[in-house]
């Protein structure tokens, strides 16, 4: 029986029971890990040895490990980190005193990432030039709270709004993955891949398939993969055969067998983009279950974004600047901008990208906004809910004032731990008005927020680890068509979900409620 030539039947059939299929990591991938992390356990076991034989052999280590400790405990206070991770670290530093401070300042992105931040920072003076004029927004917008996003993400990441472009919803994996797959086979100059997960199967297949048709045909491929996020999902031998097939291909941080904080630094994004006229993100990763092909939680809900027009650049600027990064090589920009045509569209849009390589915390300030501006509703969806003080005191804050706050959460989870937390936070908003919704035997991995002005579409988690430690895409729109279509996507997840209210809160368990507790202490370093 042969199978469709589109992805679209897919992501059309959601079950009401699910089957959970074998994982994509192979064997070799499973034994790789184990094998870099039994090294790295034993470099760790063996400073800590010799640390401790060295506070045995000198009694006044013990006593400059406590100046040191308090040193470091007013150092944390001083930082702008989350005030959820404050505590924490606090609490950690007191109770390890003799070794704390150490570990703390080897997960400090300030002391580790201080070289590849000078490299970000070189590529990104020279990529400035080539960044489009901000656009005089007041004549193109009336609402203050539009303006006032766009001024924002100027100001903090030089990410310039763009009009006279269109984009396109996408409520599901497969028909995003056919629509990127039918722009990619009339490719004619280049085409850049950036995804956090790239994995062997029926997706990479047929685009590897179609790129190799591309390379014969003159058109340049890039492509930018997590080196953790596809670990054990993709095979040296589909690497080198790609490679061979005249396709440029390269990791983001390579994981190493050495005790290095720095691998938790990792590249979330998702980016596609084609010619310079067409671009894509959103949250699904280049993998089978993205499309359903696989169900190994259920069905896989997911969404992305596609623009044409002058916004494409934004995204090939933020492409561009990783591959700088990642080849250590300088590549001219400009064969690859000002390539699209204009459309006659004056909607807003802003393609913007968050990680190390940027001062502020743009992801989580880009939904603060979108939150602080909402007035008639705010409806997220997204996998995973562990949010700081800020934001949850901003959402009960709006649900008082009378904002219908909505929030879809998978019923399937995928990771547990970060699960139990995702509900626990959640529920704890219940009783403020604010709704909550699990999709029916399903995983919830769209990352989407809407207001009644404006929405973001991307990579961005609702969660610390993607706020504070990843490097992350997205798009921001007040296209009036775009909005409808989130709307009607959530309407219609809606529809499918479960309403969670205060008779069926996991939260009525004593043993949840034990369990959400203990881990969330460990919540901030996730």
């Amino acid at each position: 029986m042969s199978k469709p030539t589109t992805l679209q039947h897919l992501a059309t059939h959601q079950s009401s029971d699910f089957v959970k299929i074998k994982s994509e990591r192979n064997g070799f991938g499973t034994l790789k890990t184990l094998i870099v992390v039994a090294l790295i356990a034993i470099q760790a076991g063996v400073l800590a040895y010799f640390y401790v034989r060295f506070m045995y052999l000198f009694n006044w280590f013990a006593i400059m490990s406590l100046v040191l400790t308090a040193i470091t405990c007013i150092y944390v206070l001083s930082t702008n980190k989350n005030s959820q991770s404050k505590p924490m670290w606090i609490l950690f530093l007191i109770v390890c005193f003799a070794f704390g401070y150490i570990i703390y300042f080897m997960s400090d992105d300030k002391v580790f990432w201080y070289r590849n931040r000078k490299a970000y920072n070189k590529i990104l003076a020279k990529s400035y030039k080539y960044q489009a004029k901000q656009l005089d927004i007041e004549a193109l917008s009336t609402n203050h709270q539009v303006r006032g996003e766009c001024a924002y993400f100027e100001t903090s990441g030089n990410f310039v709004a763009y009009t006279n472009s269109d984009s396109k919803y996408f409520a599901d994996g497969a028909s995003l993955f056919d629509s990127i797959l039918s722009d990619i086979e009339k490719a004619k100059k280049f085409v850049f891949i950036e995804y956090f997960i790239v994995s062997d199967g029926v997706l990479l297949r047929r685009l590897v398939d179609i790129l190799q048709e591309k390379v014969k045909q003159g058109v340049e491929v890039k492509i930018i993969y997590d080196d953790l996020g596809s670990h054990g999902t993709l095979k040296s031998k589909t690497k080198q055969f790609i490679k061979k097939a005249g396709i440029e291909i390269l990791p983001f941080n390579r994981l190493l067998p050495m005790f290095n904080v720095m691998l938790n630094y990792r590249d979330h994004r998702k980016i596609v983009v084609i010619d310079g006229e067409i671009a894509y993100t959103g949250g699904a990763n280049l993998a089978d279950e993205y499309i359903n092909e696989k169900r190994q939680y259920g069905y896989w809900k997911d969404a992305g974004i596609k623009v044409k027009g002058p916004a494409v650049d934004g995204f090939t600027l933020m492409f561009l600047r990783q591959w700088e990064f990642v080849s250590r090589k300088e590549i001219s920009f400009d064969n690859y901008l000002n390539l699209a045509k204009k459309t006659t569209n004056d909607a807003l849009f802003v393609p913007y990208a968050d990680g190390l390589e940027y001062p502020e915390n743009i992801g989580k300030d880009a939904y603060t906004n979108i939150i602080a501006n909402s007035n008639k509703r705010l409806y997220i969806m997204s996998p995973y809910f562990v949010i700081d003080d800020t934001l949850r005191n901003m959402i009960i804050n709006k649900a008082k004032s009378g904002v219908d706050i909505r929030i879809i959460l998978p019923e399937v989870a995928d990771k547990k731990i970060v699960y139990i937390i995702s509900r626990n936070t959640a529920e704890k908003l219940i009783p403020y008005g604010i709704k909550l919704y699990t999709m029916k035997n399903s995983f919830v991995h769209s990352k989407v927020m809407l207001n009644e002005t404006s929405a973001v579409v991307g990579s961005i988690n609702m969660d610390l680890r993607s706020f504070y430690q990843q490097f992350e895409s997205a798009l921001y729109t007040n296209d009036k068509q775009t909005l409808k279509e989130i709307e009607a996507d959530f309407e219609e997840t809606f529809e499918k979900s479960n309403f969670i209210d205060k008779k069926n809160m996991k939260r009525k368990s004593a043993a949840f409620r034990l369990v959400a507790g203990v881990v969330n202490l460990i919540s901030p370093f996730m």
